[in-house]
């Protein structure tokens, strides 16, 4: 059996049109031929035919009477006398059809109502039942009607929310989604239905914020995700409103509708700018700060104590640009810090505290040495922001500063208009020409120097402020003033230098007016009536406009504006309204006059307004209202008015005569006032007090007693001021004050006192009434001393303050302050004797006291301490004595034995001193003579004779005070040398009833809880007795001191907090040093609490807090110590007294260091990608986490994607992408066609913003679509589903993980449930969850099946789990397959419902086929006589080339270029377009047999990835005439290639033809010295295709070419079939399964062995299309061209020369095969020696010994005569780059 390939296609066209027009009469004949011999319709049924049920379709909201089926075609006839049938409706709810049955016509009901397919009526389909009775037989059929509701664009889109609010930091990355609050219920809802209720969203333009539109963007408009896409600027734009625009869908863009919100995005403060020095003085238009100065000026040979800190202009001050960061926690510390100064021995002098930036003095300068430094300091912030600021500081060093400032003038005058902005200097006369210049001097500074002198106002420093610099000094406005307010503002101004201060000077300036009051008048409108009897001139009303200006801006003008009709006149400047001369007023006429009232300031500034005046004209009336003759009176009264003044007249005026009765109406609460009842005088009833209420509005009405006889006027009340308050002083200051005795000039204390009145009256001024020449006053209220005080003089005064106001005759108030002389050091101790004379017994015990020193200090706070003075005195006296310091209590040391002194001995005299050691005063003096008197022996001894202790008031019982012993002489052991103790009771019963002592220890301890004062003092007597005969004892006096706050240690500070220590400093790092003061007391630190593994170590002497461990500042930041001091005395005596004073807090913060890399939360992430996914999608999100703090976690990320390997990639594209900050990976190309497929790259992470550490992890994405996937439906919203996504897809995920370990769970969308035809039906109450899982051993999806049994078989369980998470009654239903897979149509047409209608579908099947059956037949022996010729065509080739096998399975793939072999023997064979016919190419091959040519370009796949396997839909080129050419190739002289054909027998003599060939450089190889052994291949412009061959012969291993007439110019070339060839080219291979030979192998002399010839290849070393390189040398070589036919192959060869079976080889084992054809060409050839006509020549670029080149070695070890078929000799050019899996024929 022969294969046959493609039929021509006029053979194919010609047997399509015969079949369709056989098809066509067939189904003409069925129809025609149907039974017409059947029974006549019947009544009630249907005359049509197709379904029985009526489907209609109607828009809703359609009229009512719209026609729904106009013929109803039931049989039958429903009216009239003949009438068989009755119709009527069944099922018709709510009646919305009629039925019209003489017509069978149904219309629609909708009268009085509408039909809505949409919420709330959700009336989608009518379904109704149309009757039909048969009247002859009575049968009933029922007809199915149903109408679908189709759906109007008739519902705008609605938002959920009135508003939308996002707030985004200014760092947010550009691309990232700063808000998806549209996303389920949360966005616009249509109720439309289809794309008229499918939203989308866009961003309009907003007109208020133009920048709005540009810097945020919507790319997926279904979704409503606003996206950023510029970068943010918080100093900038803090606030955006984005308007967002949602439309539907509809169809046509005109129908669509639309809705509008506003998304108002505010924008958070980051840390992207470092800190900046106040003030700043920005330069231009730009943000960045002009560099400032700092001045400071410090006296020579100061003492740093005195002026610490130094006062700096302005003061060092600077904040962080990024003064918004939210929490305010999270907002940066500013460090401060000198950076470099000359001179370079600034250090020494100066310093600066790191976080108040107060500049300290270090010591004295001496200004011979230095006159001036300039430093430059920074400014960080304390979270490593890498901008700091810098700015200089001048520090000047004066000389002493003796001199007091003082000002040129004594007193100021200037101006300002209260429209002054804010800022205004104030001036110095009234037309604001020059300002006005305070000039204040100080003699310690040079007259042309700034003597930087500060400026403070006694009151008023809320309007006014003075410049900081210069010697010339201005006021300046703080706060917006009112004239009408105030007009004047008087205040004391005065200078120092921050030691001396200058003598106050008066400034007063004046509040100019400005035009900034309106006239006003009283109403808006005025009604009159008048009369015709009205005379000429008379008056008709007064107007009264109130501009609150003064002087012209006050002068009021008025106008009548229009409605006069000249019969009515206005005064100017009065307002009065009369009737003009000569008119006469006619009754019922009515006027509206429109009144202006204009002020006379400057003509631009003018103001005015208007009121309208209504007169209607009435006739003569006895009964008329009395008249004021104004409507608003205005009046100025002073407070002071006596009671019982008469203020104002107000007459009234009646036309009658009648008599008129006065009252106040409104206006006059409190009763101030009184108005005559019969005179109309208004009277003071009671005093006025301008401060509780500066203005009245009184109402008073007249009346005649008549109906309507009333009228009404308006008085306005000013109350002007009088001085009537005292100056009030400010009860919040203290009154008891103190001061330090000795200094001059020292401040004491302040006053303030304030008085309500205005002008001159309210300002305070202030003396001393008392002790004038020892304090003074300024006029601020502050006290100093004149001259130094004397505590020890008087230690407190009684200060009298008078404070009085300005007025001419002042007011006066008085304050009694209580002054304390604070005491220094200025007394020597005194003792209370000057001489003391004591006997002292002999044998006394050693360190008995013998005498008690008292000395006394008029100085307080004193510390005494008591000595033995040993200058001048003998040194045994110190040997025999001592003196206790504190206490002054004088022992003796030894044991002294009178009776071994001599008489000079018995008595010693010396000198004591006391000595106050907190002062600087000499000791006092005192002589102590002792005298040893005789006495008897033998008494107990105590260790000392006095036992001293110290406690805490509040200690606890049991506390240890001190501890007795007493040692006895009497052998050890024995009861008189044991010694006990206790408490004589009778001695001091108190201190006896607190304390005790222990028996056998010795032990004093409290026997309460104490409660007691501070310095009370206890004293025991402890008895010491033994136990012998008689019982000897001996006591001793136990003196306990309840200590006092001044001997308990007090720290500095009740909490310490140092500077950030690192977590890499080293051990013994000084943290930094507490410190504590105690009287006379030598203090121990220790560290009693929150030391934590020893991490600090404290020095118990100098309080340095030290590292004592390496810190982690991940396992602790910060550490809270607690820490104590302690006297030693107390912690010798191992006693402790913890109080609230002598214990602190210390706070040491540990600073973070970059010493951790980041860890991603996996190893391993996977992820899935959709076909279809567009561009930056979003695929998965990668996190690390980084123990560190700061932004030292702050981390930055990259991909690195691996370049593929063999192919160019130099623009290769990436094919994800990352944000840097947030770590979503994105899509950066377009996927289709490449399932199956998956990428692997690696993920890096940096910490610090990119500048870190790093780690890496892997990340694999699969290519999948819905073939992969399953739908997950349950019976809840999306809104829940999404909600408790993660939690879900955890659950889901175990139960897969549970089949396949590790396996990821993806989500792909979630959505509303999709069901009914096509699933185009949503249902938003259940929800379609759809997923797909990840295999992370293939790295690609599970199988769609597999998913399914997992999840499916196990959906119990999961339900269970899910409830929890899911509302009441929520449940997973059903796990099935997406739509896309299920939704194949089922298109089936029904032809005929009888039996005649199969028959005739069974006759076109066969009838179809007879004409496939003949063109089978046809081309099966068409294929026969083509093979016969190409047999005879490879019969007259010469031989020379070895025989191939006939292929035994075409099981094979174009272009690979290695066939799937066995064993060792292997076959060369490709597999050729025109052995293939359409019908056997596979469809999983993407091949359609139904086309001819390669007519559709394909995808482009440059990225760098694997190329798709399927889905390229490839067209075959009809290889008929392509191999009818044989000849040679010629080169012309213009280098141009041209193939000329074999002329065959009848041409012999014509015109030689010739093509021009096309070298293609696209297909070029390197030239490598090998060329394949079938020559080149070329292709002409014809489309014919020409192989070189060989015609020359080589003997031995040594080859000479054969002579031909072909010139080629380029060393290297190629062929090219077409352009489209050059597409398939560059596609990728597609591996199918090894499907191997079992064809018996036969041989008939042994088997022929065949090498492999190898041949090269663009991307190995072979290549199924060979490039050959030539010689120029010789130009008359020739090739040989050999153009084949098409031609059948014999499956079934029974050649008599077998060979060895036909197998596939691997491009592995080809490239094997090759190289070991190359490695020993010598022995090959030295073995195989061929014949001269059976070897092919070479081609060669080298020269004719070059061995390197490829030499064909062929043994014929199976000779045979038979035909070489064409199978072994064609090659395809680029087809052999086409990789296409074959099925097996």
């Amino acid at each position: 059996m022969h294969l046959m390939g493609p039929l021509p296609w006029g053979q194919v066209k010609w047997s399509v049109i015969m079949g369709t027009g056989v098809l066509y009469l067939l189904l003409l004949s069925t129809c025609f031929g149907q039974d017409t011999e059947g029974k006549k319709p019947t009544e009630c049924k249907l005359s049509r035919s197709g379904p029985p049920a009526t489907i209609v379709a109607i828009d809703e909201e359609s009229p009512n009477g719209t026609l729904l089926v106009e013929n109803m075609q039931i049989n039958g006839i429903a009216e009239g006398p003949e009438q068989t049938i009755s119709l009527s409706l069944r099922d018709n709810h709510d009646y919305w059809v009629i039925l019209d049955p003489s017509k069978q016509a149904l219309y629609l009901n909708s009268t009085g109502r509408v039909l809505d397919r949409d919420p709330p009526s959700y009336i989608q389909s009518i379904v109704v039942q149309v009757q039909c009775t048969n009247m002859l037989v009575g049968t009933v059929i029922l007809h199915e009607v149903r109408i679908v509701v189709r759906d109007r664009n008739d519902n705008a889109p609605r938002f959920q929310q009135p508003r939308y609010y996002v707030s985004v930091s200014e760092l947010t990355p550009v691309g990232t989604t700063i808000f998806s609050g549209f996303w389920g219920n949360n966005g616009a809802k249509d109720i439309d239905d289809g794309p008229n209720g499918q939203i989308e969203y866009t961003i309009q333009y907003n007109p208020k914020d133009p920048t709005a539109n540009r810097t945020f963007d919507i790319p997926l408009t279904l979704f409503g995700s606003v996206v950023l896409r510029e970068r943010l600027n918080y100093e900038e734009i803090t606030r955006y409103l984005v308007i967002i625009q949602a439309n539907d869908r509809a169809p046509y863009p005109s129908e669509r509708r639309t809705a509008t919100t506003t998304l108002t995005v505010d924008v958070l403060d980051g840390d992207d700018l470092g800190p900046m020095f106040l003030p700043c003085m920005l330069v231009g238009n730009t943000r960045d700060c002009s560099p400032i100065t700092y001045r400071a000026n410090v006296l020579e040979l100061t003492e740093p104590s005195k002026v610490n800190p130094l006062n700096v202009t302005p003061p060092i001050q600077a904040v962080d640009q990024d003064r918004n960061i939210q929490p305010p926690s999270d907002r940066p510390g500013i460090l401060y810090s000198i950076l470099i100064g000359k001179p370079e021995s600034y250090g020494e002098y100066f310093s600066l505290n790191r976080t108040t930036a107060e500049l300290l003095l270090q010591k004295p300068i001496d200004r011979e040495l230095y006159r001036r430094f300039d430093l430059v300091i920074k400014a960080e912030q304390d979270n490593g922001h890498p901008l700091p600021a810098f700015a200089n500081l001048q520090v000047e060093v004066l000389d002493e500063n003796n001199q007091a400032p003082y000002f040129l003038e004594t007193s100021y005058h200037g101006y300002i208009s209260e429209a002054s902005p804010v800022g205004t200097t104030v001036a110095t006369n009234t037309s604001l020409s020059a300002q006005l210049a305070i000039v204040a001097l100080d003699n310690d500074v040079e007259e042309t120097r700034d003597p930087q002198l500060q400026f403070s106002l006694d009151s008023y420093s809320n309007v006014f402020s003075v410049t900081a610099t210069g010697i010339r000094r201005y006021l300046t406005l703080v706060q917006p003033l009112d004239r009408e307010t105030q007009d004047s503002y008087t205040f004391t101004l005065l200078a120092s230098d921050g030691v001396q201060q200058s003598i106050p000077v008066t400034v007063t300036i004046t509040v100019l007016d400005a035009n900034d009051n309106t006239p006003t008048f009283a109403n808006v409108s005025y009604n009159v009536n008048l009369y015709t009897d009205m005379m000429p001139e008379e008056t008709v009303l007064q107007l009264t406009a109130v501009d609150s200006d003064a002087g012209p801006n006050g002068q009021v003008t008025y106008r009548i504006l229009a409605g006069d009709q000249g019969h009515f006149l206005i005064g100017n400047s009065t307002g009065v309204i009369t009737v003009a001369p000569g008119v006469e007023l006619t009754v019922g006429r009515s006027y509206a006059l429109t009144i202006e009232a204009v002020d006379n300031g400057p003509e631009p500034n003018r103001r005015s307004s208007i009121t309208t005046v209504y007169i209607e004209v009435l006739p003569p009336n006895n009964q008329s209202p009395p008249r004021f003759p104004r409507q608003q009176y205005n009046l100025e009264i002073s407070e002071a008015m006596r009671t019982g003044a008469t203020l104002l007249n107000l007459q009234a005026m009646d036309r009658e005569g009648d008599p008129i009765t006065y009252k106040i109406l409104s206006g006059d609460v409190h009763g101030r006032f009184e108005l005559k009842q019969n005179s109309g005088c208004l009277v003071l009833d009671k005093p006025l007090d301008r401060e509780s209420l500066d203005y009245y509005t009184l109402v008073v009405t007249a009346s005649d007693e008549h109906p309507d006889g009333t009228s009404t006027a308006t008085v306005n009340i000013v109350v002007t001021d009088v001085n009537d308050n005292d100056p009030l002083f400010d009860s919040s200051l203290p009154v008891n004050l103190t001061v330090t005795e000795e200094q001059d000039h020292a401040y004491v204390g302040q006053v303030k006192a304030t008085d309500p009145d205005l002008g001159a009256s309210g300002q305070v001024h202030y003396r001393l009434v008392s002790y004038q020449k020892l304090f003074s006053i300024n006029a601020t209220g502050a006290i100093r001393t004149s001259v130094p005080l004397d505590r020890e003089e008087k230690g407190h005064y009684f200060l009298i303050v008078e404070a009085w106001d300005g007025a001419v005759n002042p007011r006066r108030s008085r304050l009694t302050l209580s002054v304390t002389v604070l005491d220094v050091d200025d007394n020597s101790p005194v003792f209370t004797q000057q001489t003391y004379n004591v006997d002292l017994p002999e044998n006394s015990p050693k360190d008995t006291i013998i005498l008690q020193l008292k000395a006394l200090d008029a100085d307080l706070g004193s510390n005494l301490t008591y000595r033995i003075r040993t200058e001048g005195s003998d040194e045994e006296i110190v040997q025999l004595f001592h003196t206790d310091p504190v206490t002054g209590e004088l022992s003796v040391l030894k044991v002294l034995d009178y009776e071994a002194l001599t008489d000079s001995e018995a008595t010693y005299t010396f000198t004591v001193e006391a000595l106050d050691t907190k002062g600087t005063m000499p000791p006092g003096l005192a002589s102590v003579t002792v005298r040893i008197m005789d006495m008897n022996d033998f008494c107990p001894v105590f260790s000392q004779e006095v036992y001293r202790g110290m406690v805490a008031p509040n200690a606890v019982k049991g506390t240890i005070v001190t501890t007795v012993e007493a040692n006895d002489s009497d052998p050890a052991g024995t009861p008189a040398g044991l010694v006990r103790y206790k408490v004589d009771q009778e001695a001091y019963p108190y201190s006896a009833s607190i304390f005790g002592v222990e028996e056998q220890t010795g032990h004093v301890v409290t026997r309460v809880n104490l409660n007691e004062e501070p310095n009370l003092k206890f004293t025991l007597v402890v008895v010491a007795y033994d136990d012998g005969e008689p019982v000897k004892k001996n006591t001793t006096l136990v003196e306990i001191t309840v200590l006092q706050p001044s001997v308990i240690p007090v720290f500095t500070q009740e909490e310490y907090r140092f500077p950030p220590v690192s977590e890499e400093a080293a051990v013994g790092t000084p943290v930094g040093v507490i410190m504590a003061a105690a009287v006379n007391q030598t203090i121990v630190y220790s560290i009693v609490e929150g030391n934590e593994g020893g991490a600090f170590a404290l020095n118990e002497t100098t309080g340095v807090i030290s590292t004592a461990k390496p810190l982690d500042y991940e396992t602790n930041s910060s550490y809270v110590l607690k820490v104590e001091a302690d006297s030693m005395r107390l912690v010798s005596s191992n006693l402790r007294a913890p109080s609230k004073t002598n214990t602190a807090k210390v706070v040491i913060d540990v600073q973070d260091e970059n010493d951790h890399p980041p860890v991603f939360s996996r190893s391993l992430y996977i992820g899935g990608v959709a076909e279809d996914a567009k561009t930056f999608t979003s695929v998965l999100q990668v996190q690390a986490l980084d123990k560190d703090t700061g932004n030292y976690s702050s981390m930055m990320y990259r991909l690195i994607i691996p370049p593929p390997t063999g192919k160019d990639t130099k623009d290769r594209k990436n094919g994800f992408v990352i944000e840097p900050y947030s770590g979503v990976v994105k899509t950066a190309i377009m996927y289709r066609n490449m399932r199956r497929s998956y990428f692997k790259f690696e993920v890096v992470a940096t910490d610090n913003y990119g500048q870190g550490h790093s780690s890496k992890a892997e990340i694999v994405v699969s290519v999948v679509n819905q073939l992969d996937m399953q739908v997950v439906v349950s019976n809840v919203p999306p809104t829940y589903v999404e909600k408790n996504k993660d939690k879900l897809l955890s659950i889901l995920e175990r139960y897969v993980q549970e089949q396949i370990p590790s396996a990821k769970v993806v989500v792909e969308t979630i959505g509303p449930h999709r069901h009914g035809d096509g699933m185009e039906q949503e249902d938003y109450t259940k929800s379609d969850l759809m997923i797909y899982a990840i295999d992370p051993l293939t790295n690609r999806a599970v199988s769609r099946q597999e998913l399914y049994k997992f999840l499916d078989g196990k959906l119990l369980d999961i339900n269970k789990e899910f409830q929890p998470l899911l509302p009441p009654g929520g449940r997973i239903l059903e796990i099935r397959t997406p739509e896309v897979v299920t939704s194949v149509k089922k298109a089936v047409q029904a032809v005929g419902y009888t039996e005649g209608a199969l028959l005739a579908l069974a006759v076109i099947i066969i009838i179809c086929c007879v004409p496939a059956i003949l063109i089978v037949i046809i081309t099966y022996r068409q294929r026969q006589a083509e093979c016969a010729k190409t047999a005879r065509i490879q019969m007259a080739l010469p031989t020379g080339k070895p025989g191939g096998g006939t292929a035994n399975n075409l099981y094979e793939e174009l272009g690979d270029n290695a066939m799937r072999g066995y064993g060792q023997h292997e076959t060369q064979q490709l597999l050729r377009p025109s052995l293939l016919r359409p019908e056997e190419l596979s469809m999983e091959s993407g091949i359609d047999p139904g086309q001819d040519y390669y007519t559709q370009d394909y995808y482009n796949y440059d990225h760098g990835y694997d190329l798709p396997q399927y889905g390229s839909r490839r067209k075959l080129i009809s290889p008929s005439g392509l191999y009818d050419e044989y000849g040679e190739v010629v080169v012309d002289d213009d280098g141009s290639y041209y193939y000329s054909p074999q002329e065959s027998d009848g041409e012999h003599g014509s015109k030689k033809r010739r093509i021009k060939l096309v070298v293609d450089r696209e297909y070029e190889t390197s030239s490598t010295g090998h060329a394949n052994v079938n020559g080149s291949i070329y292709v002409a412009q014809n489309g014919s295709i020409i192989r070189t061959r060989r015609s020359g012969t080589t003997t031995g291993p040594t080859h000479t070419h054969t002579n031909n007439n072909l010139k080629l110019n380029s060393p290297v070339f190629s062929s090219r079939l077409a352009k489209h060839f050059k597409k398939l080219d560059k596609m990728a291979a597609t591996l199918e399964e090894r499907v191997p030979l079992n064809n018996p192998r036969t041989t008939a002399d042994g088997g022929c062995n065949t090498h492999l010839r190898t041949f090269q290849s663009s991307g190995m070393a072979t290549s199924a299309m060979a490039t050959s390189s030539f010689s120029n040398t010789d130009n008359n070589k020739t090739l040989n061209v050999f153009n084949t036919r098409q031609s059948s192959v014999s499956l079934g060869s029974t050649s008599t020369s077998n060979t060895g079976p036909e197998s596939v080889a691997s491009k592995s084992n080809l490239l094997k095969a090759a190289q070991s054809g190359t490695e020993h060409p010598q022995s090959t050839a030295e073995r195989d020696e061929p014949k001269e006509g059976e070897r092919e020549s070479k081609v060669d670029s080298s020269n004719d010994d070059d061995d390197d080149g490829l030499v064909t070695k062929e043994p014929l070890e199976c000779p045979s005569d038979r035909t070489q078929s064409d199978e072994e000799e064609l090659w395809m050019g680029p087809w052999n780059s086409l990789h296409i899996p074959m099925t097996k024929l």
